[in-house]
This record gives C-alpha cells, sequence and structure tokens, in this order.
C-alpha cells in the first residue's frame, strides 16, 4: 500500500479523537453502523477509530468502499482496503459503480453514486448510520468553492454534520478534526493509507480549492479562522431561515403540486426570503438535493421582475400580474413507476391497483379524457404533470384532474414542512 509521507506529529492525542468518535454511538434508533472506506487516510483513520469506539460501545461496524471504476488502479486499492478491514475483523464489502462515459459534472455525478449505491447497500444490510470521515479541511475547501460558485448564505456554511439519503443517515463525525490530527493518529499506530492521484490533479474544483487554501496561508485565511467563520454564517442562517419559513406561510399557497407566489406580498420580502422562497419552492417540485446554481437563480429572479416566464432546474415559472407560479416542466418528470413506490420523488396514489397498471404522468392524451378538469380550479400546467393511473395506454384514473373516484393522490411532504427542514 502506498504511505503517505506528510505526516504532521503532535496534533492532538488518542483520547480527544477517541471521544468524538464514541459521540456517534450517541444517536438515537441506530439499527448498525458502517464505515465508508476510500482507502485515502481520512477514511483510514475513521475506520480503526470507530472500531475502537464501537468496541468501548458494544456495537460491531462494517466497512464499505465504492469503486468509482475511473482510474486502472481502482480495483486494487479497494482490494488492499478489504485487506485492512479484514486485519481489523471487519466486515467489507466492495460496490461498483457500472457506468459508460459521464457526461457533464464527473465529480458531481461521482458522489451521487457513491451515496446512492452506499445508501442501497445499507438499506439491504440493516444499517441506518454510514460514517463519513470528512475533516476540517474539507470543510475549508467547501467554503472556497462556494465562494467561486458566487454561492448564498447556505452554500457557505460548509457541509452538514450529517444528512438523509431514503433511510440511511450519513454522520460526519471529525468535521472539526484537522486532517492533520487523523494522519498524525495513523502515524503513532504506524498505519498507512493510500494516495490517491487525483487528490493532486487540478483538473478538478476541489484539488484548486486545496491549492488555493494553502496560497491564502500568508494572510490569515486558515482552516481554523474559516471554520469561525461558518461558525457566524451559520447563527445568521438560523435567524434568515425562521424569517422565511414566517413569509412562507403568508406569501406561499400549494395546489395540484405546484407553489403560487401572491406577487404583491412577494415585492414586499426582502431579496435574500425571496431567494430562498423560490430556491425551496424549486428543490421541493424538482426533488434536487441542492440549491441551482446562483446565475441561475438571479436569471429567474429578474425575468420574475419582469413580468417574464421563465424555466429553471426541470420546472416552469409562470408570472402574471397577480402571482406567478412554479411548476413541474413536463420534459423533466420521473418515469412510470408501480403501485406503492412514490411517483416523481414526492406523489403518493392510493387505490385499488390492478396487474399491470403503473403510474405516470397524465399528458395532454391524458387531459383530453378528464372533461371535468377545469372545474377543478387546478391550472392546466399542473395537471398535465400529475400522476395518472395507467393500463398501458387507457387511462384509470387521474386524482388531481377529478377522473376516478377510487384513487387519491398526495405529496408526502407538505411544502410548508420542506421549507423549515431544508
Amino acid at each position: 500500500m502506498p504511505v503517505g509521507s506528510d505526516l504532521a506529529p503532535g496534533f492532538g492525542g488518542d483520547a480527544d479523537l477517541l471521544r468524538t468518535a464514541q459521540a456517534a454511538f450517541l444517536t438515537e434508533k441506530i439499527t448498525g453502523i458502517a464505515v465508508a472506506v476510500s482507502g485515502g487516510s481520512d477514511s483510514i483513520a475513521s475506520l480503526h477509530l470507530m472500531v475502537r469506539a464501537a468496541a468501548q460501545a458494544g456495537w460491531s461496524v462494517q466497512a464499505v468502499t465504492v469503486d468509482h471504476a475511473l482510474r486502472p488502479e481502482s480495483a486494487d486499492e479497494a482490494a488492499q482496503v478489504a485487506k485492512v478491514c479484514a486485519g481489523l475483523a471487519v466486515p467489507h464489502t466492495t460496490l461498483t459503480w457500472a457506468h459508460g462515459a459521464v457526461a457533464g459534472n464527473l465529480m458531481d455525478a461521482a458522489r451521487q453514486a457513491r451515496y446512492g449505491l452506499m445508501a442501497e447497500w445499507a438499506g439491504r444490510e440493516g444499517i441506518s448510520h454510514i460514517i463519513l470521515g470528512h475533516t476540517a479541511d474539507d470543510q475549508a475547501e467547501t467554503f472556497l468553492m462556494g465562494l467561486g460558485r458566487s454561492a448564498g448564505l447556505d452554500g457557505l456554511i460548509g457541509m452538514n454534520a450529517g444528512f438523509d439519503h431514503g433511510q440511511v443517515r450519513f454522520v460526519r463525525p471529525f468535521l472539526a478534526v484537522a486532517r492533520a490530527q487523523l494522519r498524525g493518529y495513523l502515524q503513532r499506530h504506524g498505519l498507512g493509507w493510500i494516495d490517491d492521484p487525483s487528490n493532486d490533479n487540478a483538473r478538478f474544483t476541489r484539488v484548486k480549492a486545496r491549492q488555493a487554501l494553502a496560497a491564502l496561508k500568508p494572510l490569515g485565511i486558515t482552516i481554523e479562522t474559516l471554520a469561525a467563520v461558518m461558525d457566524n454564517l451559520r447563527q445568521a442562517q438560523t435567524a434568515v431561515l425562521a424569517g422565511t419559513a414566517e413569509a412562507a406561510q403568508r406569501v406561499c399557497r400549494t395546489q395540484a403540486g405546484e407553489v403560487v407566489f401572491d406577487g404583491t406580498l412577494w415585492r414586499g420580502e426582502g431579496r435574500e426570503v425571496q431567494r430562498r422562497l423560490l430556491i425551496a419552492a424549486l428543490r421541493w417540485i424538482s426533488g434536487a438535493g441542492y440549491a441551482p446554481r446562483g446565475s441561475g437563480v438571479a436569471r429567474v429572479m429578474a425575468a420574475i421582475d419582469a413580468g417574464q416566464d421563465a424555466t429553471l432546474a426541470g420546472c416552469r415559472i409562470r408570472v402574471s400580474d397577480a402571482v406567478f407560479r412554479v411548476v413541474r416542466e413536463p420534459h423533466a418528470v420521473g418515469g412510470p413507476c408501480m403501485a406503492g413506490h412514490l411517483w416523481d420523488g414526492r406523489w403518493q396514489v392510493s387505490g385499488p391497483f390492478a396487474a399491470g397498471q403503473e403510474v405516470r404522468a397524465l399528458g395532454a392524451d391524458g387531459l383530453r379524457q378528464c372533461k371535468g378538469w377545469k372545474s377543478t380550479g387546478f391550472s392546466r400546467d399542473s395537471l398535465l404533470v400529475s400522476p395518472a393511473v395507467w393500463y398501458n395506454e387507457v387511462l384509470i384514473a387521474a386524482p388531481m384532474a377529478g377522473f376516478g373516484t377510487e384513487f387519491s393522490a398526495r405529496i408526502v411532504a407538505p411544502f410548508n414542512q420542506f421549507v423549515l427542514s431544508h
């Protein structure tokens, strides 16, 4: 195993690191814990620390490695991680990302695939929590990357200490720990790690941020000072979130899956609250895990100010004098799903499903069959992208359009609840 050489002795001792690891076991409703291990110093140190903490807490842990299959060496590296885990008597699983050519943002696509694969695996294994080895260095790099994207407040507070992906909770217990501390731990115990050459490839934005951080150190812009800045921003965010949630109650209403904004009340809000309400509507409707880029949001807000329609993040923004509506874009809706599954990431359809029936968008052909749809009071735009029950090309029910009374449809997470939690 290639071993990193830039060790930094003298950073902390085992006791503080073990206390940090042990805190992960204080979470309620744990059914099983796994550690995500790439083979790098952060994840290898996290694995060893979590194994020690687990033994004291009376738990056992598993390990999981995602082979992104982007480099010829990745399979061998996963095998080396498996050997490390075997030496610790830790069950280990390698998950391989099966992909062809990756278009667009490679790092983002790999990240999404990585978390998706791990969440699916954890669900099968009955594991409720997966430990990630992100450090204070990662936080500082994320902050700089946010600056490069002209991010707003939410994009400048760093990564969350935990997040949910489906039924699995991902936890980052070492976010306040510098990478040098984890490498110091490895050095003290004679443990090595794998150096991923992509960590030095300046083609990737995170590597550029890492290099910029080193260059900024003479100005006093360090991991520690940026951590303090992010803490200040989090406190400001708390106040802004409270104001946004209150504004959502007054300014917005939902109907048939779309968000309708009162134009007059919208114009009376501050620009930051406006921006947050718009982003919340876009994410609630599209199911996106992240806000759109700041430039896209600014473009849409300018269009609303000018009374013009716009599109962004799989949504249409329809503007009139009194209101503007955010609705799902037809080409972006989810594909067919069977009974019991969420359609388009948010709709639950209930009713007497028969074999071969599926849920998919109502569409123009379906809406033409719903003769009384105008009496629902819902917009045509929203009904076109509402869920319908189909058997091949035969429309069985369209609950939002008033067709087929035996079926019902609801959105599992109401908009106001979404605003409060995001």
